[in-house]
């Protein structure tokens, strides 16, 4: 008994020392919160005197700094309650169990000393107090937050803020729309040595003039461009214009917006018209594939009935897909045409006609066949190309045809006459039309050789017709005529690759 009474003793002596530090750990808590308190109201009243001087232009960094002080306050007042609370707890706790203890060196049952000396032990183990850190989470010190702007006064006083740039000034008159690029230039109104590189924005539209706010098309971004002028490369024209804009940035800042430029980029824009197209074609918006399965079946149908009256006509187009678009007008404008359904072209007329005719003006596209493309053709036809006529073996049809079955051959069609054309077969094929002066050219769209030209006088709209057979072709649209092109027939008039035989006049 009397050693466990050494041990309680011991215990008392421990748990009235720690009374002691949780009383003085407390006080120390106290007087931290408050001098958080205190020291927090100077630091700011401190920050305030300083932002006095300097409001007019740091009035968002003293909001800013303020908010890190008033946060650095709440986290410091935070910890502290938190730690006061808990030794306040820890002491209720230890003070219960020290009276506890003391009461229980009164007990003369050495049984129910035995069990009070145990529970007193055990709950010494799992006191509060000896699980708290006696090392207050936060300090009172708040001059980490204190501001002294002495330097920064002097260096204010001295301080010179960049320029906002000036707006460039869009040179229209020497821009270039040609080959489907676009050379802009621009100039500053002023000499600015302060400029780090321009911005320049452009997008799509189908309006002239001043940009339109609601324009469905986004503003493409070019950025970091370091010199005044900028050529946009590989576009495709299918808009009538387009806009840009400019700005300038120098270090800082960026400059208002150059007044907006609208720019005229027309150009041949069509796709193919897959409901008049024959059985056999897989026909896609710029793509044309030859399908031996595609017209299965309809196709012997229509050729075993085409003779048997227009009734069994009818019918078979009633079964075909259905579905009539016209060729439409260069100008966009859809003008009526007679077109049946996907019985348009039967028997070997492996045909597709382009949706869009032309009536006046010049125009370009290309054309490049898939690998393995053992025949195909390529050119112009009126609307009312028959079901059964094959490009080139009528009057109303213009085209150059090349084979790749067992030799490479390329020859010039029309009226069912045919020349043969000793050239290379390029791998794009470019096709210019000049309504108004009457011709129709093939080029070698990379080199823009001539490969054939045709002088005729079209009498009625024609529009773009292709021919395929065991391969595919793949059309480049919304081209501009190149101006190779252009510069070759004002030289040479178009005359190097006309065939006499077959510069016949449009029926």
């Amino acid at each position: 008994m009397d050693s466990q009474k050494e041990a309680l003793q011991r215990i008392i002596t421990t748990l009235a020392n720690k009374n002691e530090e949780l009383h003085n750990f407390i006080e120390t808590l106290s007087h931290s919160l408050a001098g958080v308190q205190v020291n927090s109201t100077q630091v700011i009243s401190d920050l305030e005197e300083e932002f006095d001087t300097l409001f007019s232009i740091l009035d968002e960094m003293k909001e800013s700094m303020t908010n890190t002080i008033k946060q650095e306050q709440a986290r410091k007042s935070h910890e502290l309650q938190n730690q006061l609370t808990q030794s306040t707890n820890a002491l209720e706790s230890a003070e219960e169990l020290l009276e506890f203890a003391n009461n229980a060196l009164h007990i003369k049952d050495e049984d129910e000393f035995a069990k009070a000396a145990k529970q007193i032990k055990d709950r010494v183990t799992m006191a509060p107090a000896f699980r708290l850190t006696m090392k207050p989470k936060a300090t009172d010190s708040m001059t980490h937050l204190m501001a002294d702007f002495s330097q920064e006064k002097q260096l204010l006083q001295n301080l010179n803020f960049l320029p906002v740039p000036r707006a460039p000034e869009i040179e229209a008159q020497n821009c270039l729309v040609m080959d489907n690029t676009v050379n802009l230039v621009w100039r500053m109104p002023v000499e600015d040595s302060k400029i780090d590189h321009y911005i320049l924005e452009y997008r799509k539209t189908e309006h002239e003039g001043l940009p339109r706010v609601k324009d469905e098309r986004c503003w493409e971004v070019v950025d970091n461009i370091k010199t005044t002028e900028y050529t946009l490369t590989g576009l495709k024209f299918d808009s009538k214009y387009m806009n840009f804009r400019v700005r300038a940035c120098n270090k800082a800042a960026a400059g208002d917006y150059s007044d907006p430029v609208t720019l005229e980029t027309r150009a041949f824009n069509f796709s193919l018209e897959s409901s008049s197209s024959h059985l056999n074609l897989k026909v896609e918006e710029g793509n044309v594939e030859w399908d031996p399965q595609g017209g299965k079946g309809l196709e012997s149908k229509i050729k075993g009935k085409e003779n048997k009256g227009s009734a069994h006509l009818a019918n078979l187009k009633n079964m075909s897909r259905s579905g009539t678009p016209s060729p439409k007008r260069a100008s966009s404008a859809r003008s009526p045409a007679v077109r049946g359904g996907r019985d348009r072209f039967t028997g070997e007329s492996y045909t597709v006609l382009g949706d869009t005719s032309m009536e006046c003006g010049q125009h370009y596209w290309e054309v490049k066949a898939l690998k393995d493309c053992k025949s195909y053709s390529i050119g112009v036809a009126y609307r009312n190309l028959g079901k059964f006529e094959q490009l080139g073996k009528t009057n109303t049809s213009w085209c150059i045809h090349i084979n790749t079955w067992l030799q490479t051959s390329c020859a010039a069609k029309h009226n069912n006459k045919a020349k043969s054309l000793d050239v290379a077969v390029p791998e794009r094929i470019g096709v210019y039309c000049d309504l108004d002066g009457g011709q129709l050219s093939f080029y070698n769209a990379e080199s823009k050789q001539l490969l054939h030209t045709f002088k005729t006088k079209f009498s009625q709209p024609v529009v773009p017709a292709f021919m395929v057979w065991c391969g595919g072709l793949t059309l480049s649209t919304g081209l501009q005529v190149p101006s190779a092109v252009r510069s070759f027939q004002k030289t040479e008039n178009g005359i190097g690759g006309s065939s006499g035989s077959l510069n016949s006049m449009a029926q």
